[in-house]
C-alpha cells in the first residue's frame, strides 16, 4: 500500500480514538447502537432493517464526531465566547441531537412491530 494511504488511515484511526477517549456522548452513543444491533440480532430482524439500524447508528456517530471536530476548531479560533462561536457549536449539536431523534424514529419503526409480534 502507498505510504501516504497507510499514513491517512493512520491519522483517520488517531480521530477515532480522540473521539472515543474524549467525548461522553460518543461513547454513550456507542453504548445504545452495540445494544441495539444485539437486540436486532435477536430479533431476527431482516437483512433490509439491518442496514437500515446500521446506517442509522452510522448517521449519529458521524453527526458527533464532525460536532467533536466544529467545537475543536471553533474552540482554537475563538477561546472566548462570542455570539458566532456560541452560534456554531448550538448548530452543530443540534445536528447531533437531529440525527438522534432520527434514529430513534427510525429504531422504533424496525423494534416495535417485532417486539408487538413477541
Amino acid at each position: 500500500m502507498p505510504r501516504k494511504f497507510v499514513q491517512s488511515m493512520k491519522y483517520a484511526g488517531n480521530g477515532i480514538k480522540h473521539a472515543f477517549w474524549t467525548q461522553r456522548n460518543i461513547r454513550i452513543h456507542i453504548f445504545i447502537a452495540l445494544f441495539a444491533f444485539m437486540l436486532g440480532l435477536a430479533l431476527k430482524l431482516e437483512y433490509y432493517e439491518l442496514i437500515a439500524l446500521i446506517l442509522a447508528i452510522c448517521f449519529v456517530l458521524i453527526s458527533e464526531m464532525i460536532n467533536t471536530s466544529i467545537e475543536e476548531v471553533v474552540n482554537m479560533i475563538a477561546p472566548s465566547r462570542s455570539v458566532g462561536a456560541t452560534v456554531a457549536k448550538d448548530v452543530a449539536a443540534g445536528a447531533v441531537l437531529f440525527s438522534a431523534i432520527c434514529a430513534i424514529i427510525v429504531g422504533c419503526l424496525i423494534f416495535i412491530p417485532h417486539l408487538i409480534r413477541r
